[in-house]
């Protein structure tokens, strides 16, 4: 059991804290390469054309809707016991937008724009936060491959031991015949672990194709509390939030537009400029021209329909906020928790380590049989993946609790509607 016992110090590597320098984005792609993957993402990059879209139209909506409108007619017309004659009218009108109506459209406008300058900064949250999910998933799985394949070697090295003690007649077929079903075990673990990786492998390859990707999977790092407290963090996810600040920024500009089908109510004039000639010229005229829509129930509908959709839209801009402040508090409390249990985890593999590593002196020693140290190493193998899995979810419970704080990946410049 000397090469078992010399092949498990592997796994007390795991165990030694990294460098405190280098534990806030350890394990983490690099910075520029990650903005540049997320800038690159369709979902990103749909969204930008969006905002652009919303400016286009804040520009639409201050200049207004009305143009000017030319209008005109020839005729020849025959009188009788007259003659023929050549008439003809032009008239060039144009609406105009009652005062206050410009404001408004101006306004709503800019809350559109705004609101989508914050939608597309959170379909951006999203996509950090789905890269962040398949990089851990990637890194957990290589790490779990890693202590799939130490496994593997600490029961070659026990049945290469049991082997030579069965031929020196010191153990029975039966240990040989454990060994091995115990060897393959590890080995189909292995596999499907090694399986798991490569499949993590390609989802972030197709999701960010150009976020550059090592052959090998960096080394899961160890989770560490940011600098302030989780607590700290939750505060900023609400005050930093990108879909509160697009709610609120939507309900602004439907409330305006509200206000502005009230105005409509009373409708916007026609202003304009008519010249006419009839028999040849021997009848010329030059004049104004006016005219306005007399509102009815029709426009008192849509004043009503808008006033009950501002409404809406308000209320939803609250609900908003509850998603928000559920999504601070569960954020918090995953990443405690997470942190909590890894913690844990770890606790229990360390004393899983000083059990095994008594149970093969004592195995060495015929204290043992080889049933109960397989059970143990069993446990250990257990324990060491378990805490991978802690560590993973832990590391991923913080760094999405980053991504919605904007302090990691995602700024914190979002605009907010003043109203």
């Amino acid at each position: 059991m000397r090469n078992a016992l010399s092949t498990f110090s592997f796994w007390l590597v795991i165990m030694v804290p990294i460098p405190a320098a280098a534990q806030d984005n350890a394990g983490m792609p690099d910075e520029a390469a990650v903005q540049t993957a997320l800038d690159e993402h369709p979902s990103v990059m749909a969204a930008r054309a969006r905002v652009e879209a919303a400016r286009a139209d804040a520009r639409a909506l201050k200049a207004g809707p009305h143009e000017v409108t030319l209008s005109g007619s020839y005729i020849r017309r025959d009188v009788d016991n007259e003659g023929r004659f050549n008439e003809y009218e032009a008239t060039v009108m144009r609406p105009f937008r009652l005062p206050g109506k410009k404001r408004l459209d101006k306004k709503a406008g800019e809350y559109g724009l705004i609101a989508a300058e914050n939608r597309a900064e959170d379909v951006k949250h999203q996509a950090a936060t789905l890269l962040a999910e398949l990089w851990w998933g990637w890194l957990g799985s290589a790490e779990e491959a890693r202590v799939d394949a130490q496994a593997v070697k600490n029961y070659e090295a026990m049945l290469a031991s049991v082997t030579r003690r069965m031929q020196l007649r010191d153990a029975a077929q039966l240990d040989v015949d454990q060994s091995e079903a115990a060897l393959g075990a590890a080995r189909l673990a292995a596999e499907q672990s090694r399986g798991r990786t490569e499949l993590g492998h390609a989802r972030l390859a197709a999701q960010y194709p150009s976020l550059p990707l090592p052959v090998e999977a960096p080394q899961l790092p160890l989770p560490t509390v940011p600098e302030g407290g989780f607590a700290a963090l939750r505060d900023l996810v609400i005050a930093r939030s990108h879909e509160i600040a697009a709610a609120d920024a939507e309900a602004a500009r439907v409330n305006t537009l509200a206000e502005r089908t009230r105005r409509d109510r009373i409708a916007d004039p026609s202003l304009g400029f008519r010249v006419f000639s009839e028999r040849d010229g021997l009848e010329k005229g030059v004049g104004l021209v006016a005219s306005i829509p007399l509102g009815g129930s029709h426009r008192s509908a849509l004043a009503d329909r808008a006033e009950r959709e501002a409404q809406a839209v308000s209320a939803e801009a609250g609900a908003v906020r509850f998603d928000v402040q559920e999504m601070a508090d569960t954020g918090l409390a995953s990443a405690d928790a997470a942190w909590r249990s890894w913690k844990r985890s770890r606790e229990g593999m360390k004393a899983q380590v000083d059990g095994v590593t008594k149970m093969r002196r004592g195995h060495e020693l015929g204290a043992f049989d080889l049933s109960d140290l397989l059970l143990v190493e069993r446990m250990t193998h257990d324990a060491f993946r378990s805490e991978v899995q802690a560590r993973k979810h832990a590391l991923l419970a913080i760094t999405n609790l980053r991504i919605d704080s904007h302090t990691l990946w995602i700024g914190d410049d979002h605009r907010e509607a003043e109203q």
